[in-house]
């Protein structure tokens, strides 16, 4: 009985995620981009910084609307 619990839930979580994962065209913009991501981010350099804005690592920016 646990085991179909959890097979469930993992299953759940899984259909989530790739719900929301096949709306993109990849995971990583550009090769810098996964180098950065596997091994760089430990050691954070301004140029890291500033290859992340010129590729867009991180998407578009959505703005802040505060409630009403």
């Amino acid at each position: 009985m646990k085991n179909l619990l959890l097979l469930v839930v993992a299953a759940m979580l899984i259909a989530g995620c790739t719900s929301e994962f096949y709306k993109h065209d990849s995971l990583f913009k550009t090769n810098q981009h996964v180098a950065y991501s596997w091994w760089g981010y430990k050691n954070t350099m301004p140029e890291a910084a500033k290859m992340s804005s010129d590729q867009g690592w991180w998407g578009r920016e959505i703005p802040y609307i505060p409630a009403k």
